[in-house]
């Protein structure tokens, strides 16, 4: 009977030591950060709606909390200043002209001759010299989900570059394996709006990555509607049912990307959408819409810093090694009164207790601070510090539950 109930003690303990440990890889599994890369790989005034598509969806990703500071935006920029532009300054993607592209503060980190095969394939494998600005570099992490959106004039497998060069389905897809190399994300999703354009996702092999395309081989993309004044097409079909849809979604939005697939139909498209969901582990009708195209944050109230990563690193250590020690002076304790073989007087009964309110507060204290950490996106806690913490925190629980369990036992057998 007493091995069958220290057996069962033992379970207990180690089935927490695994829930505990398997919250910590749970944890860091998440994505903690969003990236947008959107790209327009034409210029000259007539891909007009080239422009307007790519700072469309740019204008979507920061209305949905995007910082600029985590989106790179890459474009010709040659239209809104465009001497044929009778609007100088502005770019629409409808006819009422009722949304300024261009009029808000627009940040654009490569222009003109600088959106390159090159400069894109340096971008997303972060292959650049010392003096490569920050600003002009797509920083993420194992924890990062980035949303990667390009259109221009494509055909089987390749797609243009300004009219004077080509990228191959087969680049993207090797600068994508890099990336995962180097753990630069967490899952990507890779949206393309271009003749031909499921063709540029058809060789890719790398994990989690969920690709979305207008059209399939030998079919093309089709601008929605021109505009009489500006003289062109302002937009195309794809991007414009794509963002008819973004506009119902707000930062809570509980919608997810398999609701904006469904949305998709020849009759508003005209072109078979595809989309490649077979390297991508989660079911698409669990991906919330907001997690590549939003930044969802919980943010702490004012006034609750909870200090630098060194400094919270530092405390957490020491409130660990408390735990410890009061655990094993809780121990010593029992073993000394069990070898007195006395009963517990009335002080010793108190310090027993207040002991164990110590051991408590501490404990809820220390699981505060781990869930303050793990909702704010400011720290850089490594993957390898948060599985130490988790893990000496589990051993201290099991060790408390088998102590106790085990002063139950002693008392049940003398």
């Amino acid at each position: 009977m007493l091995f069958g109930l220290k057996k069962n003690c033992g379970v207990l303990g180690l089935s927490l030591l695994f829930i505990l440990t398997g919250f910590a890889s749970g944890v860091m599994g998440s994505h903690t950060n969003n990236w947008a890369v959107l790209v327009s790989t034409s210029r000259f005034w007539f891909n007009y709606r080239h422009m307007a598509n790519v700072l469309s969806m740019y204008r979507t990703v920061k209305r949905l909390g995007i910082p600029d500071s985590q989106i790179i935006l890459m474009l010709s920029d040659d239209v809104a200043c465009n001497s044929r532009n009778l609007f100088p300054g502005s770019v629409f993607n409808n006819k009422d002209h009722a949304i300024d592209l261009y009029g808000e503060s627009v940040e654009v980190d490569y222009r003109g001759y600088e959106v390159t095969v090159e400069n894109f394939i340096r971008l997303l494998t972060d292959r650049w010299s010392e003096d490569q600005p920050k600003s002009k570099r797509l920083l993420t992490d194992e924890n990062s989900n980035i949303f990667i959106y390009m259109t221009g004039h494509g055909g089987d497998d390749f797609l243009k570059f300004q009219d004077a060069e080509e990228i191959a389905s087969e680049d993207i897809a090797d600068a994508f394996a890099q990336m995962y190399e180097k753990k630069r994300y967490n899952e990507i999703l890779f949206m393309i709006d271009t003749c031909q354009a499921n063709t540029m996702f058809s060789k890719f092999y790398s994990p989690n990555i969920l690709a979305v395309g207008s059209s399939e081989l030998d079919e093309s993309s089709y601008s929605h509607h021109s505009d009489v004044e500006i003289g062109v097409a302002v937009i195309d079909r794809f991007t414009y049912y794509t963002l008819e849809y973004l506009e119902q979604i707000e930062k809570n939005s509980t919608l997810t990307l398999q609701d904006l697939f469904d949305s998709y139909t020849f009759e508003k498209v005209h072109s078979h959408t595809g989309v490649r969901t077979d390297l991508f582990q989660r079911d698409v009708k669990d991906v919330l819409i907001t997690d590549f195209f939003g930044n969802v944050q919980n943010i702490l109230p004012e006034g609750d810093v909870i200090g630098s990563p060194a400094e919270i690193d530092e405390e957490l250590d020491n409130d660990i090694k408390a735990l410890v020690q009061l655990a094993l002076e809780r121990k010593l304790q029992h073993a000394i009164n069990n070898t007195a073989n006395g009963a517990a007087t009335a002080p010793e009964k108190e310090e027993e207790e207040t002991n164990e309110t110590q051991f408590k507060t501490v404990s809820v204290e220390n699981i505060n601070k781990l869930d303050n950490l793990k909702s704010s996106n400011d720290l850089n806690v490594s993957s390898n510090k948060w599985n130490h913490i988790l893990v000496a925190l589990s051993c201290v629980v099991m060790f408390t539950i088998l102590h106790t369990m085990g002063k139950k036992l002693d008392i049940a057998t003398a």
